[in-house]
């Protein structure tokens, strides 16, 4: 049986996003090294053969995806699920503890100016947010981080892919640029 093949069927059947480690343990000698050259083959055949699909590295790992040119396709049938919408404070609330975590309710609802525990509570039942640890201070404050299913929700390999805070105004520009007109 092909390594590719192999790597194929288990990317095929998995709903979350699984690592070379992970990868590797489906056959006895197969290592990370000869996964990661099984991904590489199977993007370069994807690829030419102009696939709607393919390889995509997300939270820490790789997963079958279709490719986002196909979006406004698959929008069009209610038999295929679509990506859960966030509402404008859930991902405000999201964007604080993405840069600041691990970070605490109070810190979040200075930054928000408003309270958001109901914001913190619906993030947690999506699983885009858990808890990290405690801070420190009176009543030992819960503290809240992203997790894996943020980084596959939106798409990041690791935490690192998130744009850095100084380049936000550009990204903010571009948007403007390529969709809405600038208001100003």
């Amino acid at each position: 049986m092909r390594v590719s093949r192999m790597v194929e069927a288990l990317l095929f059947a998995s709903q979350s996003p699984l690592s070379a480690a992970e990868l590797a343990r489906a056959e006895e000698g197969l290592d990370e090294e000869r996964v990661e050259e099984a991904v590489a083959e199977l993007r370069a055949e994807y690829e030419r053969e102009g696939r709607a699909f393919g390889v995509f590295e997300v939270g820490g790992g790789y997963q079958l995806l279709t490719r986002p040119e196909y979006a406004p396709v698959l929008e069009r049938f209610d038999s295929v699920p679509g990506s859960s919408r966030l509402s404008s404070p859930a991902l405000e609330t999201l964007a604080i503890i993405a840069y600041r975590q691990p970070v605490g309710r109070a810190e979040v609802e200075e930054i928000r100016g408003v309270g958001s525990g109901g914001v913190l509570r619906t993030l947690q039942e999506r699983e885009l947010i858990e808890v990290v640890g405690r801070g420190e201070g009176l009543g030992r404050p819960l503290l809240y981080g992203t997790t894996r299913r943020f980084l596959e929700h939106f798409g990041f390999r690791s935490i690192e892919d998130l744009p850095r805070p100084d380049e936000l105004p550009v990204v903010l520009a571009q948007r403007t640029e390529e969709g809405k007109p600038n208001a100003a």
